[in-house]
């Protein structure tokens, strides 16, 4: 036995030194290949101003690149047959290994494959059971929720931006990059896998992709899911695909047809006049002009102004055919809550999809999609993260010089930032909210009911789809801290006002201002003597 694993290891022995003489004789060849030549044959060269010099330099050129590209693909080939040799007396050393080793009567572990494989597709599922794809993940707080990215072909959409990022990006990082297409393109090979398809299906392209939304849980692995356009209008193909720190898996492919899905959108206002009118005129072009599935529920508080609100609905109605609106009259003090709770109970049709929405939010009908694609009754409830506007009197310089509504509304570091510690515009299924015991009543005015909510959905087994999307905006307006607060609840209200007025960097330049007119004056000064 001593004597068979001698041999063996001698044989392995001379195997290697012949591999690391081989190696090193190619490189030699390669250094003596590519060492520049003597000056003697440069001077040989033509000159540059000669008649025929830019020619006859194009031809040495060519000459010199038609050898190396031929020097490279030997040397490649080389390396090939090296690599091939290379396996083979490893396979050799591994058999010679076992077959010593069964003659000493160890026993090594030599699994068949097989086995390995489904060892690993064992573990690779229990990461997905693990990870919150199925069902949802009863967490203690708002805090403990892991929140999604969202991306499109072009940009991701980001909330952990701190202040050198910004909260949309082209993903100029290769590792992000690459790892996004990895995935769209993952999910085009299932879309157009032949087994999956009829023979006359349309391929899928890229271009065919809208969105995705992505998160990773650090001790379970990367979930994204992702949403095409389908084969007919309004309906779509989502795909579910999870990375769990190993080989991407796919979870599941849906086909989701959105065309009979209505958003009852719930808007709780009392006086606002102005306010409501601007919000009409987007849920008319968006809502009713471009989606056309959307019912619209007023909750009024108080009789003050409400003539006006109601003509607004009627002028809106009959202008635009539309009759899909709910307006319900409250009495007592303004409580977000309550009218939220009292709208979503109100409907009498069947399972309804709900938007709660403010009068200052402005959105798109695209956002009307991601709200269907993002909710699932009894499975899931979407959290949008909107991006929170700027007071654009500061980011333009001036009132003369701010453009219309909708050239604002850009996603940049300098015109807003995404708003995540609100929780108050929300889509869900009616039977969700029902289930869930819908909001806390006994909180009055604005805020504190719509966390109490996000904190039940997060108790419960659904699952909260938590992300910022592209086209929801919270419109800028004066946020006034009234004298009747504390001093401490009036230097908070004045923090929240300065965070929601202008960047760090804009505030920065409205602090120091002085300094800066008076660094302008003196350039003036230096310029005039200068001239003088």
């Amino acid at each position: 036995m001593m004597m068979v694993r001698r041999g063996l290891l001698a044989w392995i022995s001379r195997v290697v030194v012949l591999l690391v003489l081989l190696c090193c004789a190619i490189s030699v060849l390669y250094m003596l290949a590519c060492t520049p030549k003597g000056d003697e044959e440069q001077l040989a060269l033509p000159r540059a101003n000669s008649p025929t010099g830019k020619e006859g330099y194009q031809a040495v050129l060519q000459e010199w690149e038609e050898q190396h590209r031929n020097y490279v693909s030997s040397l490649k080939r080389q390396i090939a047959q090296l690599k091939e040799e290379l396996q083979e007396r490893s396979e050799q050393l591994r058999n010679g290994q076992y077959q010593a080793s069964d003659a000493a009567g160890l026993g090594l572990d030599r699994s068949p494959p097989e086995k390995t494989q489904a060892d690993l597709l064992a573990f690779l599922h229990s990461q997905v059971d693990k990870a919150e794809v199925h069902t949802g993940v009863k967490l203690a707080t708002e805090y403990a929720a892991v929140p999604f990215d969202s991306f499109t072909l072009q940009k991701v959409y980001q909330l952990e931006t701190g202040l050198t990022r910004h909260p949309e990006e082209k993903p100029v990082r290769k590792d992000k990059r690459d790892e996004l297409v990895e995935a769209i393109e993952s999910a085009l090979e299932t879309l157009n896998n032949p087994a999956e398809n009829s023979p006359n299906h349309r391929p899928y392209t890229a271009s065919d992709f809208i969105e995705g939304i992505y998160r990773t849980e650090r001790d379970k692995g990367t979930l994204y899911e992702l949403t095409f356009k389908g084969d007919h209008k309004h309906e779509f193909k989502r795909l579910v695909l999870f990375r769990p720190f190993g080989p991407i898996m796919k979870v599941k492919k849906e086909k989701l047809n959105m065309a009979n899905t209505l958003i009852n959108v719930i808007v709780p206002l009392a006086k606002r006049v102005d306010k409501f009118r601007q919000f009409m005129q987007n849920f008319r072009e968006m809502c009713i002009e471009q989606d056309g599935r959307v019912h619209l529920t007023v909750v009024y508080f108080g009789k003050e102004e409400i003539n006006e609100v109601k003509g607004i609905l009627e002028n809106t109605s009959k202008a635009a055919n539309f009759r899909n609106f709910t307006f319900i009259q409250l009495n007592g003090e303004f409580s977000r809550g309550k009218g939220l709770d009292v709208g979503a109970r109100f409907w009498k049709g069947s399972n309804v999809l709900l938007f709660f929405c403010d009068v200052d939010i402005y959105f798109t009908s695209e956002f009307l999609n991601t709200c269907r694609l993002n909710t699932q009754p009894g499975k899931k409830v979407f959290y949008p993260v909107l991006f929170s506007q700027y007071n654009p009197g500061i980011i333009y310089g001036h009132h003369d010089a701010v453009p219309p509504l909708e050239q604002q509304l850009v996603i940049k570091k300098e015109t807003g930032f995404w708003r995540d510690f609100g929780f108050g515009m929300t889509c869900q299924y009616r039977s969700d909210f029902i289930n869930i015991g819908g909001f806390d009543l006994d909180i009055k005015g604005w805020g504190g009911e719509d966390v109490h909510l996000y904190r039940k959905y997060l108790h419960s087994n659904l699952i909260v789809v938590r992300t910022p999307v592209r086209g929801l905006f919270h419109l800028w307006h004066e946020k006034r801290c009234v004298d009747e607060l504390t001093p401490e609840q009036y230097k908070m209200c004045m923090q929240s006002k300065a965070m929601n007025e202008a960047s760090h960097g804009q505030l920065g330049m409205l602090v120091f201002r002085h300094e800066i007119e008076a660094h302008l004056r003196k350039q003036k000064q230096k310029t005039s003597s200068k001239k003088a």
